[in-house]
This record gives structure tokens, C-alpha cells and sequence, in this order.
């Protein structure tokens, strides 16, 4: 362990903190947390740890859900400029108007959306779960935010269903064209292509396998192949290499990085804790609003529905 992570460690020792990090951010803030999954593992970790505080290495959204679920713990993020772009790309005077417009409506909130967006949902869902939340609604019509391409693809999942979507995307895994993997297949034809929801559809079609960053991760730890082409955010590498060691991971594009999960540093990391800076909340009334349908999220995710293509 190098002195910057002992001097984490021993921080986080001192002022009784927990430390969760994303499969997004850098391999080494990865490596100095105490939990490392993806947006449901980790909410889940951040409402049953007993630590009174929590480290939250990855983007604003994820630290106000832990703050949520959480609000007797000090929530502390390294870089509060962090933030998810695709969070922002629902208003709600737009989910207002679907309800007027719509009986028997659920607003299915991705769980990449800030706290204000999921006070005015009936659901939160994370990439892992949506399929199996959105099946198990009793609503006919369900309107999907932010996310417009993982929208699609439950829609996709969901004939019965009348999922209506929202135009909002993720610039990293929008930047992935069919061409990229097209190309990438051609010089590694052995290779299996593991495809995010969050890809367009094009991309999502060339898929052998389709799912969230943890079931991608799984996936290629399980599978017979030993290459595979993968679409997805780059910093997934780091627990694919954990995972499937002796196994080959091609990245298809230059722009499969998200520069704001690459801003959590371990300096930050250290400076946060040391300091207790970057406190992250939402107000009591917020909190209320936002707080039922990640509950519901966490209830209704635990039962398990395979993502395949």
C-alpha cells in the first residue's frame, strides 16, 4: 500500500468512515474503498453500514441517494463538481405534464437523477434492475427518465407495457457506434462484445450479451470466451481484471472515459476525510419525497430477472 491509501486508510480508521467507490472511478481510489459495485450495491452498502460516515467515490447523484437513505450519516464526496450530465436531462414540469396526460402512469426514475427528479417518481431503477421493476408494476403506462436508451431498452423487454421516453442520454456510452464494434469484432473475431443498456441501439444489437456494468463484470468472469470486446466505461477494466484474470478486454472508442468519475483522485479522497469536506445533503422535505421511491427501489430489486439481449 502506498502512503497516500495508508493515509486514507488510517482516516477513515480515525473518523469511523466508510469508504464506497463506483466501477467508474480511477483503479486506484478503487482499490483504497472498503465496497466497490455499481449505484444498487452500493446504495444498498450506504444504508446498512454501521459507520457514521460515508465516502461516496463517485458522481453528486450517488452521494445525495446515500444521504437519502442514510440521513443520520455524514455523507462526504470527494469532488462535489462531479456530476452525472445525463441527471440533468429531465425537468419536472415535463413529468408533471405526463401525469396529466396519462392515467394509471409510474414515473420510473434511473437512479442517475438528482434528488429533486426522484421526489416526483413512483419508482427509482438502476441498469441491474429496471427490467425486473418495471415488469412488476401493476401501471400500464410507465414514462422512463432520464435515461432514454436504457428506456429503450426495457421498453423492448416490455411489449405489455407502454413505456414512454424520455430524450436524455449518457455522452460516454452514446459516443460508441456500431461501426466502433463492428471494427473492433474484425480484429478480434473470437471476442465477445458485452453491451451497457445505456448504448444506443445499433451498438446494442451487435451485443452477445447485454446488461449493467456488475452483470458485465459477471458475465466475463463466467464465460468459456477469453476476449471480449466491451462497451461500457473504461474504469470497469480495473474489476474485469480482478475478476477474469488471463482473460483479454478491448475498449472500442477514445471517448469511453466519463471525465467526471475520473475527478475523484485519491488526493481528494484523503483531503475529504481529512478535512470533512464535500458534505453532501438535501433538505428534510426533499429527503421525505425522495426517499420512497429509492425504498421502493430497494424492495423491489431484490428479486432477480435475468438482462440478456
Amino acid at each position: 500500500m502506498d502512503k497516500i491509501s495508508k493515509e486514507i486508510r488510517d482516516l477513515a480508521k480515525e473518523k469511523d468512515a466508510v469508504i464506497l467507490a463506483h466501477y467508474y472511478v480511477d483503479g486506484a481510489v478503487q482499490d483504497v474503498a472498503d465496497y466497490v459495485g455499481d449505484s444498487f450495491y452500493l446504495a444498498k452498502v450506504a444504508k446498512s453500514n454501521p459507520h457514521k460516515t460515508i465516502v461516496f467515490c463517485g458522481v453528486t447523484f450517488m452521494g445525495q441517494s446515500a444521504s437519502i437513505l442514510s440521513p443520520d450519516k455524514t455523507v462526504l464526496m470527494p469532488d462535489l463538481n462531479a456530476v452525472c450530465p445525463m441527471a440533468l436531462m429531465v425537468d419536472a414540469d415535463k413529468i408533471r405534464q405526463m401525469r396529466e396526460q396519462y392515467d394509471d402512469l409510474a414515473v420510473v426514475c434511473y437512479i442517475n437523477s438528482m434528488a429533486e427528479i426522484k421526489a416526483l417518481s413512483d419508482v427509482c431503477v438502476t441498469s441491474s434492475n429496471a427490467l425486473n421493476i418495471v415488469k412488476s408494476l401493476p401501471n400500464k403506462n410507465i414514462f422512463f427518465i432520464p435515461d432514454g436508451n436504457l428506456g429503450r431498452f426495457v421498453k423492448e423487454e416490455c411489449p405489455d407495457k407502454n413505456v414512454i421516453l424520455n430524450p436524455g442520454y449518457c455522452h460516454v456510452h452514446t459516443s460508441i457506434t456500431a461501426n466502433d464494434v463492428e471494427r473492433a469484432f474484425r480484429e478480434h473475431e473470437s471476442a465477445e462484445v458485452l453491451v451497457h443498456p445505456e448504448c444506443v441501439q445499433e451498438v446494442c444489437e451487435l451485443a452477445d450479451f447485454t446488461g449493467s456494468t456488475k452483470e458485465i463484470i459477471e458475465y466475463a468472469e463466467n464465460s468459456s470466451a477469453t476476449e471480449f470486446i466491451v462497451c461500457t466505461e473504461s474504469g470497469v477494466l480495473h474489476e474485469l481484471e480482478k475478476r477474469a484474470p488471463g482473460k483479454k478486454f478491448y475498449f472500442v472508442g477514445a471517448k469511453q472515459v466519463c471525465p467526471n468519475m475520473k475527478k475523484v483522485t485519491l488526493e481528494k479522497v484523503r483531503d475529504c476525510l481529512l478535512n470533512e469536506t464535500g458534505a453532501i445533503s438535501v433538505s428534510d422535505e426533499l429527503r421525505l419525497a425522495a426517499d420512497k421511491p429509492l425504498e421502493r427501489m430497494l424492495e423491489l430489486g431484490s428479486a432477480k430477472v435475468p438482462v440478456t439481449a
